[in-house]
């Protein structure tokens, strides 16, 4: 086997001058490429497939490559990560583009802050690795929708991932302005992007034969110059390939190391091999237990592929957190919403710590680098503060009079369709539904993904996809039905993704009478929402809270601000909010137990807790310097 050195890698010697030339001209969104100096000009030919061998240029290649998500970690952390992958003795980052956090709006684009992809990889540069970016669209990744905004699914005749118009001018308008950003970091033009993946996983969904061959066009028409190359696991691999693109695959155990060999050989002749996704754990859903794989059998099967001669990615390398709503779900034969850590069990843990895994692959790359590997960095610190006991509260009853008026509708609107944020509809978080009824009766109405429901103030239960029908008591009069929608994760994976509309899904029924007149209050929870609710709307906490609720308190941070976990006893379901960051979801059924909050995201002094909660909280927020993730299941 041929090992990889430092002349084979983006140095030291690049350094500084390639990283002020990149980051200014990036920046400036200039032509460039007459700039770069003589001594780069030789980067004509890349990352090749020739035979059976990876070559960089006129040498010998190994991708050893470990997937990390900068949208998934606070940017403060960036290269902490990225220099722990570098101590592991790994050459190559890997990183997923999420469509739907870039272009949250159709048309308004954001890449600052933490979704600044240029400064991720040109820091990724900087530390000395390669990039191979996988831009999507679709991307899976456990995220809502796979990646793709969720204002797509206003059009009802809307077919992702498919060559449907209303899907491709949308696909267009994003990859004009993504790829506009991307093509200066590419390898040719002096930066570490060295192969871009076409679509993800194609193979598994295979909707439209046209669509794979669009996408690589796509991104060619857009310049995009360096290796192409496809991922599926072993249900999609014979339905992925696309001519003229590298198929690799995605794995787990070594009983399917055959597809090397078998498939891989059958479909494109002899060329080099890749294992794109090897899966170091697993993600977790709510409900269910935390997912782990042990570390032995990691470094077995990391040892087997690369003996089998095939370069390989660790997905996950770090897996980070599902900061926000982004969490995706899975529904086959039943809905499973994804936790907010997506911790992974990987080879870094979700606040970044060392783990068994880290140790043994260490040593393993170590022995094939030729050169010493440098040493990892110390762990950050981690930090138990005081309890937080709330002192303010607002119930969501009150919160409704400061914020914007509510939508009136005859029928119920869904989330996507709701006629708010210039038109693109609400993306996450919760839609409350109110009506006016004079009866009881039996509710019933398809509610995605689960709705609290109240007569006045009053919860009665619980409608989802299991409980499609509720009574509704005895009342006197006319009445306030209310009924409080949660988007917990649009599906990630799977062919039903088209059917991801969240909110009321159609007509409200009483007695199988349609209900009609509806105010619908959007509560996306997003900074513009609680900037309406200044301290002075807030009343001290009463001795027994209606919910659900808002709650305030704050915590108190010394002169260092480290890394801690929250942890929720006697809280019941909700959202925790640290100075204007959202921090995630919590709910009491877990299997997590604990919410990571970054000290990158806390202020020494006082820093500014609120909670959502729907059902029932405690008298305090805890907080510990160890995580839990619940109760531990090994991968079958």
């Amino acid at each position: 086997m041929t090992t990889w050195s430092l002349r084979r890698r983006p140095g030291r010697t690049l350094g500084l001058l390639l990283l002020v030339i990149l980051s200014f001209l990036v920046l400036r969104r200039l032509d460039w490429s007459s700039l770069i100096p003589p001594w780069l000009r030789h980067r004509q030919l890349g990352l090749q497939a020739k035979g059976q061998n990876f070559m960089l240029e006129d040498s010998p290649f190994w991708i050893f490559g470990g997937s990390i998500h900068y949208f998934r970690v606070p940017k403060e952390y960036w290269r902490d990560r990225l220099l722990k992958m570098r101590a592991c003795g790994l050459n190559t980052v890997t990183t997923y583009v999420p469509w739907n956090l870039h272009e949250p709006e159709r048309g308004k684009f954001d890449f600052s802050g933490n979704l600044d992809l240029e400064a991720f990889v040109l820091l990724a540069a900087e530390i000395g690795l390669w990039v191979i970016l996988r831009p999507g669209p679709y991307i899976c990744s456990e995220i809502d929708l796979g990646g793709l905004p969720s204002w797509l699914l206003q059009d009802p005749g809307m077919r992702l991932r498919t060559t449907y118009k209303g899907f491709t001018e949308a696909v267009d308008l994003y990859f004009d302005h993504l790829m506009y950003r991307v093509v200066p970091l590419q390898y040719k033009h002096g930066g570490p992007i060295i192969a871009v993946q076409v679509e993800n996983e194609y193979g598994s969904y295979n909707r439209d034969p046209a669509y794979m061959p669009y996408i690589k066009k796509a991104l060619e028409d857009r310049g995009i110059i360096e290796l192409l190359f496809t991922s599926d696991n072993k249900d999609g691999l014979k339905k992925g390939v696309v001519n003229g693109v590298l198929a690799t695959i995605n794995l787990q155990s070594q009983q399917e190391l055959q597809l090397l060999n078998t498939f891989l050989l059958s479909a494109q002749g002899i060329q080099p091999k890749m294992v794109t996704e090897y899966w170091t754990g697993w993600f977790d859903s709510w409900g269910g237990p935390h997912n782990i794989l042990d570390s032995s059998e990691v470094l077995e099967t990391v040892s087997a592929i690369v003996d089998a001669g095939s370069s390989i990615n660790l997905y996950m390398f770090h897996g980070g957190t599902n900061f926000g709503f982004i969490n995706g779900a899975m529904h086959f034969h039943e809905y499973k919403s994804d936790v907010t850590s997506y911790d992974y069990d990987a080879v870094l843990t979700e606040a970044g710590d060392y783990t068994a895994k880290y140790s043994k692959l260490r040593d393993f790359f170590g022995s094939l680098s030729g050169t010493p590997l440098p040493p990892p960095p110390d762990h950050l610190p981690k930090m138990s503060y005081e309890p937080m006991m709330p002192s303010f509260y607002l119930s969501l009853w009150d919160t409704l009079k400061y914020l914007e008026e509510p939508i009136k509708s005859e029928k119920p609107i869904n989330m996507e369709n709701l006629p708010i944020n210039n038109g693109n509809g609400q993306a996450f978080g919760y839609v409350l539904y109110e009506t006016t009824i004079a009866s009881s009766g039996v509710l019933s109405g398809l509610v995605c993904d689960r709705g609290q429901v109240f007569v006045n103030t009053v919860s009665i239960g619980f409608l989802d996809y299991k409980t499609t029908k509720i009574v509704i008591p005895l009342i006197q009069g006319y009445t306030v039905l209310r009924i409080l929608v949660e988007n917990r994760g649009r599906v990630n994976y799977g062919n039903n993704i088209d059917n991801q509309r969240k909110g009321l899904i159609g007509d409200l029924y009483l007695d199988n009478s349609p209900l009609k007149n509806f105010r619908i209050y959007s509560l996306d929870m997003k900074n513009g929402f609680f900037q309406r609710l200044d301290i002075h709307k807030w009343s001290t906490l009463p001795d027994t809270p209606t919910f659900p609720a808002f709650f305030l308190g704050s915590l108190s941070v010394g002169p260092n601000p480290s890394d801690t976990f929250l942890k929720l006893e006697g809280w019941e379901k909700g959202v925790v909010f640290i100075n204007g960051q959202n921090l995630g979801r919590y709910w009491n059924i877990g299997p997590q137990e604990t919410l990571y909050l970054p000290g990158a995201w806390l202020n020494k002094g006082i820093n500014q807790i609120i909670i959502f909660e729907e059902m029932m909280a405690g008298s305090v927020v805890q907080s510990t310097d160890i995580p839990h993730l619940g109760r531990n299941q090994y991968i079958h």
